[in-house]
């Protein structure tokens, strides 16, 4: 059974922290990983799918629609509070 796409909605809400943030790390219906810096997400432009681009580590920019995404991995180290 392949893992159901996240909603678009709560793509954007966890993408949205995550903007302009390296490690970030996102899976796709068909198993595609992507691991970069998130670097742009356009969601309300007319006649477009909502998408995210993300900048791999070799340079190479990728755009993924947020209706084939099913993950949103952050591999950052969690913030320590003092």
């Amino acid at each position: 059974m392949r893992p159901r796409p996240v909603e678009v909605v709560k793509a954007l809400a966890a993408l949205q922290p995550l903007y302009n943030k390296d490690n970030i790390e996102i899976v796709t219906e068909d198993g595609t990983r992507v691991r970069g810096l998130v670097k742009s997400m356009k969601t309300t432009q007319a006649l477009t799918k909502p998408s995210v681009k993300i900048q791999r580590p070799d340079g190479e920019v990728v755009k993924i629609t947020f209706d084939i995404i099913t993950e949103i991995v952050d591999h950052n180290p969690a913030e320590s509070k003092l």
